[in-house]
């Protein structure tokens, strides 16, 4: 789409006027994806990979081969592969509600495909929307349930307190109540708001560790870093570890996989909804370029960062890890740097807001698609379904956390990835379909199909 004219097509037709300034879309849309995830992952997940690197790379655990390797893996995990398999359905969502009226129905995401007595079988729309909120209720929960972990592990940090099933549900009531009454408000209101804010604090806490980090080390060791992961791009995202049973695959990349295509099909109608106004190439830059390079920076900071005080300044995170768990070490990080209480404060809130953001957008999405009377003009849904959908989420991943821990938020991802897996195949086929055709399509009448 970036390269071609169908990137010059503006969504909601030639006259649509955008919902969102250029700010709060970017805000949004990163607070929507992946933000819970790089606070949690970005300290915890390097060490992971420095101590256990696949076994069938043949990597010498805490070598510096394997922190290249854990550096170029959180590039991998947190960049450009998440946002490409949340900007496709998205795109496709949102042309095809906006700019070919179809219904408010993951139906629309196909319809390039499918036979004429398909298009308006409402079972089949019914039967793909009941499928993906099953799959998001997993993605959510999954996210939800480290969400839970990351704060209570805050407040344990502060008070002496351990990560008990109180605690999470504690947690847990509090992250719920909010994002429901932010939903409750409204996409101008609540949303824009808390992402605004939010993306603040990101960038605050980035700036903070790169100047009060090893600095120079984040920028040689980042860019380094990234390069490794650009020339072992194919590789490392088809790796399976089918040939020497490497469980690595399955542990990591395939668990991350299964989170985004989980969230991916009913996130792409809420960010779908929110891009009115703008042109398909100006889309995929928000959605995913821009993202995706401040996940790069990010992680440079942040991962670099603990690299660092393990390998070099030598400040025991890997034993902090082991024997307080993954929760515990960006506690750890902020610890070894000034104003550390400060900063932690900062970081809980940053935490706390990132879920409730998330969880906002797409208790939003899933609303919608339960409701009727959904339309390009009038999405807005009524409270009740908001907060059945937030309730079934918190209560689902206190469960899982609270009996399995980090192994239930994984066990969450995959039931959530495997559905949506097949759906997200046919869409990224019908978007192809839809670039090829979309010369043939009238623009000036909108309705009649090609």
């Amino acid at each position: 789409p970036l390269f071609t004219r169908f990137g010059d097509i503006r969504l909601g037709g030639k006259d649509a006027k955008p919902l969102l300034t250029r700010w709060q879309w970017f805000s949004i849309t990163l607070c929507t994806t992946v933000a819970i995830g790089i606070l949690f992952w970005a300290t915890a997940e390097p060490l992971y990979h420095l101590t256990a690197p696949p076994t069938s790379l043949g990597i010498k655990p805490n070598s510096p081969e394997a922190a290249r390797f854990a550096m170029s893996t959180m590039y991998m995990h947190w960049t450009f592969t998440p946002y490409a398999i949340y900007t496709v359905p998205s795109l496709m969502f949102a042309y095809a509600f906006y700019n070919r009226k179809q219904p408010y129905s993951l139906k629309a995401t196909i319809s390039p495909l499918l036979p004429t007595r398909l298009k308006n079988a409402t079972w089949l729309g019914e039967s793909l929307d009941a499928i993906c909120l099953y799959s998001l209720v997993a993605g959510m929960a999954a996210s939800l349930g480290t969400g839970m972990i990351t704060l209570a592990g805050g407040f344990g940090y502060f008070v002496g307190w351990k990560t008990t099933p109180l605690l999470l549900a504690i947690v847990g009531i509090c992250i719920v109540a909010a994002f429901c009454i932010s939903s409750a408000t409204g996409l101008l209101k609540g949303i824009r708001i808390l992402s605004d804010l939010n993306v603040r604090i990101f960038i605050l806490m980035f700036f903070f560790v790169c100047i009060t980090g090893p600095t120079t080390f984040i920028l040689r060791f980042g860019v380094e870093s990234f390069g490794q992961y650009i020339d072992t791009f194919f590789k490392m995202n088809l790796m399976t570890g089918a040939m020497p049973q490497d469980k690595w695959a399955q542990s990591w990349s395939v668990f991350y996989w299964a989170v985004w295509m989980a969230w991916a099909p009913i996130t792409a109608m809420f960010l779908g909804h929110i891009a009115r106004g703008y042109t398909v190439r100006e889309f995929v830059v928000f959605n995913w370029i821009l993202p995706s390079f401040f996940s790069v920076l990010w992680m440079a900071a942040f991962s670099g960062t603990t690299l660092h005080m393990t390998m070099i300044q030598k400040l025991g995170l890997q034993e902090v890890l082991s024997t307080k768990g993954p929760n515990a070490l960006i506690y750890s990080l902020f610890s070894h740097l000034p104003w550390s209480s400060f900063m932690i404060v900062v970081f809980l809130i940053a935490a706390f807001l990132s879920y409730v953001t998330a969880a906002d957008s797409n208790t939003t999405a899933m609303a919608a698609l339960s409701s009727q009377g959904i339309s390009a003009e009038s999405t807005e849904t009524s409270l009740i379904p908001k907060l059945a959908w937030g309730l079934s989420i918190g209560g689902v991943a206190w469960v899982m956390t609270s009996s399995a821990g980090i192994d239930g938020i994984k066990m969450l991802s995959n039931l959530g990835g495997l559905p949506a897996l097949f759906l997200l195949i046919f869409i990224s086929i019908a978007l192809c379909v839809t670039m090829y055709k979309h010369r043939f399509y009238n623009e000036q009448d909108e309705d009649t199909e090609s």
